[in-house]
């Protein structure tokens, strides 16, 4: 298991833009990911804009200066304000949705997911005005995510129990 959750390498600033994006040799934004679960394995967290509505994974650009575990990490972070542990990579992921309308940016994204366990949920972090976080039993997040099937897939690939 990788170490992780160092507080030498967290800010209270998100990255955002995407000049240092990822994408792969087929055009495909690459995404990094995770499903965090907490230490008995029954519940996850999940997180929705206060935007718009929509509860979701933590998940984000794998940027070119970063490991992708690391963009990982730094996104549960980032999102979800919560220091985790990796504990198993869930793999590569095709994005299933349809491409959406009239946007600018209609390229597909191929997410890689890793479980963890949560071990710290700070009260304080980068997009706590931007987000909510929620904990969700198996049924209610796949319910939760019923629109989001690579995220479903994701959910359903960890070990947490259903």
């Amino acid at each position: 298991m990788a170490a992780s959750g160092s507080s030498s390498n967290r800010t209270m600033e998100s990255r955002t833009g995407r000049t240092k994006q990822r994408y792969n040799s087929k055009g495909e934004r690459l995404v990094a990911g995770v499903v965090p679960l907490s230490e008995d394995k029954n519940y996850v967290m999940l997180i929705q804009s206060k935007r718009r509505p929509g509860w979701i994974l933590p998940k984000g650009g794998w940027e070119i200066d970063e490991e992708c575990m690391a963009a990982a990490e730094r996104e549960a972070w980032e999102e979800a304000g919560i220091l985790v542990q990796i504990d198993y990579d869930l793999g590569d992921i095709k994005e299933s949705r349809p491409p959406k309308k009239n946007a600018k940016d209609s390229k597909r994204s191929l997410y890689r997911f890793y479980e963890c366990t949560v071990t710290r949920e700070e009260v304080d972090w980068p997009e706590r005005d931007k987000r909510d976080r929620n904990w969700f039993t198996y049924a209610e997040a796949k319910e939760a995510m019923k629109d989001r099937p690579e995220l479903q897939e994701a959910l359903g690939r960890s070990t947490m129990k259903r």
